[in-house]
């Protein structure tokens, strides 16, 4: 029976990605950041559930995809279009209505294309198997995740004032779309061993989050990706001159 612990596991991501996009449809972005956290949270312990229960399979491969699909493809999706949607001050079915301004409300449903992309090419791609090529299908949904925080519990006001901008949440979707399938090294949180050597970047990455949020606060989770993104351009930087 072990064999199924971490599908179920994977499935509770799955159903956490559901409840997230019904919140973010709802207009209840808190409740549908949370989610898409629980959710990352479910994917975290499936893998690891697997690799100590020695529980891989095919069939799990793919469902994790499957649910990373709602929960990191969908759901963020949903998010970025609930805060356009409040920022223009329109709804999806006003375009159906005649109102072509409207047509802008699609824009960040361009992301779940894009992940499903990315996904599909995760499972086949063998470069992979320890680090990622283009940003993790989850790293972009927390950084959606993020914004609703923010807007509700964060402390600096052009953050807040720059999350509610339309023209930043179009560019940003637009941007972090063909991030998801671009090629560009980033490092895994994936580790083997405990080592310094073998995780300098995750150790030196956790440390500067845990510094920067104790000085700048929550609104700091808005930074936590971009961050991402260049500790791992560096740390590809440094490997490269090494090679």
């Amino acid at each position: 029976m072990k064999k199924y612990i971490p599908n179920f596991i994977t499935g509770l991501n799955a159903v956490s990605g559901c409840i997230a996009v019904y919140m973010a449809f709802k207009g209840l972005l808190i409740h549908a950041s949370i989610f898409i956290f629980i959710g990352a949270l479910f994917d975290f312990f499936d893998g690891m559930s697997a690799r100590l229960l020695k529980a891989y399979s095919d069939m799990g491969k793919e469902l994790d995809s499957l649910s990373d699909m709602i929960s990191f493809g969908f759901a963020p999706a949903a998010i970025a279009y609930a805060l356009l949607s409040r920022s223009i001050g329109m709804d999806l079915p006003e375009l159906f209505e005649g109102n072509l301004k409207a047509s802008v409300l699609l824009i960040p449903f361009i992301m779940v294309m894009f992940s499903g992309l990315r996904l599909a090419k995760f499972n086949i791609d063998t470069r992979q198997s320890t680090s990622f090529i283009g940003i993790p299908t989850p790293a972009n949904a927390i950084l959606w995740a993020s914004f609703p925080i923010i807007l509700e519990y964060g402390d600096i006001e052009w953050i807040k004032v720059l999350v509610n901008n339309e023209y930043f949440i179009i560019i940003l979707a637009l941007l972090m779309s063909p991030m998801l399938t671009a090629e560009i090294p980033m490092f895994s949180f994936k580790m083997k061993s405990l080592s310094l050597k073998d995780n300098y970047t995750r150790y030196i990455f956790l440390l500067t989050t845990v510094v920067l949020v104790a000085i700048v606060g929550i609104s700091f989770i808005a930074f936590m990706i971009p961050m991402y993104i260049l500790f791992s351009i560096v740390e590809n930087i440094i490997l490269n001159k090494k090679a």
